[in-house]
């Protein structure tokens, strides 16, 4: 993470922590979806005998989220865990907070200082009247200098709230400032509808400027739309994409087919293409093909049939409801000499 590796994406499991097998699951669904770091709520010991059934399944590497009690960071550290999370506002005074940096050290574990609006600290909060993205700042860099001042570097920042303006200030202000790699999130973004477009703004936005190592979507939601979610913000932002791209026109009064039906239906199937490709679906046979030049293979409807192109050149017209079918039949090709080039 940091440097020149790609941008993260990473989730959290929101199954109850003291159930191995209901967290193990979900986290192999995470995984599945193509989710790069897991973090697990640690609020007690159950919790970090999780961690040990995790790291003995996954592949992906796992945080242990930690408030309150700097213990049960010493205890999961002792369990394999791969990275510490802990709130800088709730963890305790500098020698539980030494304690932690030690322990990690000893390890090569990272720490991710986790900042947020809830969590700013009294006298900080105090001089600022609000927690403002000057606030956010300083409460990090106070908790970084802290675990530096204990010879400990390896560190991680987040500064979220479920203000985006504010996180991206914050974010901007942090960036200028200090090196350490930054995970991105909106916290408590919602639903999926509004916290998708909330995430997609301000994380969006950071990446556009070149700033972000890591991000999670947070939502309210399945945490596999979460992954969903993330790798086509990180796509749209062009920092990274995974698997092929849709593009589709929002249709008029000259489209003639359920271009939206379709639509729908050829985006769900994509999921399963791990292929750097653009495909388009398109509702006027007139203009579609040339709207859509850029896409390597498309569909464009017209009255009761349609036409497949690639690269804006025709291929063939099919009857309507042999388009999709018709479609597929060139991806699963460009597939097979994907795979044996």
């Amino acid at each position: 993470m940091g440097g020149g590796a790609p941008v993260r994406v990473q989730s959290m499991l929101n199954m109850p922590s003291g159930d191995a097998q209901a967290c193990l699951a979900q986290a192999q669904a995470l995984q599945d979806a193509g989710c790069e770091i897991v973090r697990l709520a640690v609020p007690d010991m159950q919790s970090v005998k999780t961690i040990a059934a995790l790291k003995e399944r996954l592949l992906v590497p796992i945080v242990a989220d930690i408030h309150f009690d700097y213990r049960l960071a010493l205890e999961s550290v002792a369990a394999g865990v791969d990275k510490i999370r802990i709130n800088p506002g709730n963890i305790g005074d500098e020698s539980r907070v030494k304690a932690v940096a030690d322990a990690c050290r000893a390890k090569s574990i990272p720490i991710r200082i986790g900042v947020n609006s809830g969590s700013l600290e009294k006298e900080i909060l105090a001089r600022h009247g609000a927690p403002t993205p000057e606030a956010l700042v300083e409460s990090a860099l106070f908790h970084a200098s802290l675990l530096e001042k204990f010879d400990f570097s390896d560190i991680v920042i987040s500064i979220k709230s479920s203000d985006v303006v504010r996180t991206v200030r914050a974010y901007e202000l942090i960036a200028a400032r200090c090196d350490y790699p930054l995970h991105l999130g909106v916290t408590e973004a919602g639903t999926e509808r509004m916290g998708v477009i909330k995430s997609a703004v301000g994380i969006g936005s950071l990446l556009l400027r070149g700033i972000g190592d890591t991000v999670r979507v947070s939502l309210t939601a399945d945490p596999v739309a979460e992954i969903h979610a993330a790798y086509d913000i990180l796509s749209a932002a062009g920092v990274r994409s995974r698997g092929a791209k849709l593009i589709s026109c929002p249709t008029c009064g000259r489209t003639k087919i359920d271009l939206i039906a379709l639509a729908n239906e050829v985006e769900e199937r994509l999921r399963g293409y791990d292929m750097d490709i653009t495909v388009a679906v398109m509702g006027c046979a007139v203009n579609g093909p040339g709207e859509a030049r850029e896409a390597d293979i498309g569909i464009a409807g017209g009255d009761g049939c349609g036409l497949l192109f690639q690269k804006g050149k025709v291929v063939k017209k099919v009857a309507e409801e042999e388009l999709l079918t018709a479609l597929f039949e060139v991806i699963d090709r460009m597939r097979e000499e994907h795979e044996q080039a």
